[in-house]
Order: structure tokens, then sequence, then C-alpha cells
């Protein structure tokens, strides 16, 4: 595939991707290919993870490198054996389906659809996207726990994916799910998980880095440019409070929108019996949040998400 196609293919597949996004219909008749990751990862770990802690290390190390080769060495096999027009053809579907911005948004307003309703409702549609208990929250706790994922998630499931999509075209997005997958099935500090998903963990947050920061910065562009929005407070939250999150990729992107939101983020919640004891991100920010708040944040994500494309577009466009 002439590298001269790849900006257009990275253009309509974010399009694709913002307009249909994952149709539950299709979904039903053939597994996600996040679900074939996850069978081949947890198929893995009931295999390899045994023994003592430096033996599950070892053996965390060696299942990534697997998962990796498996996956971008078959998508590479697969593009070096199909005509380029397929190879163009397989591009522009995967990205589209390993994006997330529209699944991002569609979920978000779920919740505030149910909090319209009530709070039932809003506690059992955020129970879909976040793993803290939902019957902790009152309506500002769903309300802010929504605002959360659209933050958070926007790195992970739209801007780091484009980021190594942009990079590296069909086989760094494949690798960056693969790793992010991992993370989130094996990257827990779990008895059972600390050790063999130290490397998964790990490398999550080594290639969510950039992609974090530059999330963090696009919705503080979008806060700048809309007057009902507040920049200054966004970028105030992210230099002050980022570094206090006790991930170092989620708090960029949660930062600037408690900011740009003018709501303060994060802070302590409940994770079944676990109470995590989290720093409030915009301590300056207030802590009612309602459906309208859900609703501005995916109106931001959505705008930060076509600046992302613009920057990814003209990028690829402009390399040698």
């Amino acid at each position: 595939m002439p590298h001269a196609y790849f900006p257009l293919l990275l253009l309509l597949a974010a399009i694709l991707d913002a307009v249909v996004g994952d149709p539950p219909s299709l979904w039903r008749r053939v597994p996600h290919p996040v679900v074939w990751i996850g069978a081949l990862i947890a198929a893995t770990e009931r295999t390899l993870n045994r023994g003592g802690p430096l033996r599950r290390r070892g053996a965390g190390v060696i299942a990534l490198a697997l998962w990796l080769a498996i996956g971008i060495g078959g998508t590479l096999l697969v593009l070096a054996l199909v005509p380029p027009w397929a190879g163009a053809g397989l591009t522009l579907l995967g990205g589209a389906i390993l994006l997330a911005q529209r699944s991002l948004a569609d979920h978000a307003r779920a919740v505030a659809e149910g909090l319209d309703l009530s709070l039932d409702a809003g506690r059992a549609a955020v129970s879909r996207i976040v793993g803290r208990d939902p019957e902790s929250l009152d309506e500002a706790g769903v309300a802010r726990a929504a605002v959360e994922s659209v933050a958070e998630n926007f790195s992970d499931g739209f801007t780091a994916p484009l980021f190594w999509f942009a990079l590296f075209g069909l086989p760094g997005i494949v690798g960056y799910k693969i790793i992010n997958t991992a993370d989130s099935m094996v990257g827990h500090l779990s008895p059972r998980y600390a050790a063999f998903g130290w490397a998964s963990a790990r490398l999550d947050d080594l290639v969510n880095l950039i992609p974090a920061r530059l999330s963090g910065a696009l919705i503080v562009l979008v806060a700048a440019l809309s007057p009902d929005l507040d920049g200054r407070q966004a970028v105030r939250a992210m230099r002050t409070d980022a570094r206090r999150h006790r991930s170092p990729n989620a708090g960029w992107p949660e930062a600037a929108m408690a900011g740009a939101l003018g709501l303060a983020l994060a802070g302590p919640r409940r994770y079944g019996a676990e109470i995590v004891d989290d720093a409030w991100m915009n301590t300056l920010g207030r802590r009612e949040a309602t459906a309208a708040n859900i609703r501005r944040a995916v109106r931001v994500m959505r705008a930060a998400a076509a600046l992302a494309v613009a920057l990814a577009v003209i990028g690829t466009a402009t390399l040698p």
C-alpha cells in the first residue's frame, strides 16, 4: 500500500469510528478483535501464571512478548500476503474498529440519560464503564465517575491508539490494543497478578506516556477556544494536580477535563470493599456534578478527538 494513501485511510477510519462506532448487532454475530485478544491473554495466563513471584514475573514478560509477536507478526504477515487494495481495506477497517470515540461517547451519554430517569438508572449505566461500587455513589458521584471515564478513556481508547496507528499503521494500533488489554486484564496489584502482570502494566504506562499528555493538551486547547469552558483553569489543574494521580498517565486528561468544566474529579472512591484514597484533580472545582456535565464532557472529548485526527493526518501526510 503506497504511503501516500495512509493519511486518507487514517482520516476515513476516524470518521467511520465517530459515525458508526461499534454496532452491537455486528459484534453479537462476530467476536470483536479485542475479545480475541482477551481470550488469548486469558488462555496464556492460565497456563503460565504459576510458581513463585520471580517465576511469575518472568512468565509475564514471556507472555507479553508472545502476545505481541502473535498480534503484530500476524498483522504484518497478512498485510504482506494480500494485494495492496486489500491491505488498504484492512487498514481502514482495523483502524475504525480499534478506535473507540463513538463507543465512549455512547456509554457516557447512557449514564446521563440514566440520571435523567433516576439515580438507580444512572448507577446501573455507570457500572458498565467504571469498576467502583455504584451503590456507594450519589447523583454527583455517578456524574463525576462518568466524566472521569470520558477523560481517561479519551486517552486510552482514542488518542493512544490513534497515535500508534499514525506512527506504525495497522500493526501499531494492534500492538497498542494488545498491551492495553493485557494491562486491564492482568496489570493489577492483586496476589494473582502483581508479578505476572508487572511487564504488561509497565509497558502500558510507557506506551501511554505521550498520548496521555497530548490528550490533556488537546482538552486544554478545546477549553481555551470555547467561551463556556475555562482554559486557564484546565492548564492550572493539569500542571498542579496531574502528577498527584495514582496513575502516571490518567491524571493528565482527568485534571484538564476537571479544570475545563470547573469540577473536582477523582478523589477517594470505593472499589468493592477497598477504598482508594486518590488525590482530587482540580481542587478548586465543585464536586456537585450533574448529567449536564457528562454531556459537556462528551462534547469536549469529541472536539479534542477532531483536533487529534487533524494532527495525525497532517503529521502522516508530511512524513518523508
